[in-house]
């Protein structure tokens, strides 16, 4: 069983690398030349979608930390 939960922690922080690249930045290089940065921008769509799968994604990958922890014995 712990070899199932480890496969699938690897694949879910594989995912989550994946996803994390995949997201927009944010200011880019316009804050180191002084450019400043009042644009507030809503995430709609894709990057929306991107972003809740962030979050679903990372919650997983603790349950499956906390998880792997009880068989550990």
């Amino acid at each position: 069983m712990a070899t199932y939960i480890n496969i699938a922690q690897i694949l879910v922080a594989i995912v989550l690398v994946g996803v994390l690249l995949l997201q927009v930045k944010g200011g880019g290089l316009g804050g180191i030349f002084g450019q400043a940065d009042t644009t507030y921008r809503v995430r709609r769509g894709v990057e929306k979608t991107l972003f809740r799968f962030t979050i679903a994604l990372a919650s997983l990958f603790v349950i499956l930390a906390i998880v792997n922890l009880q068989f550990l014995d």
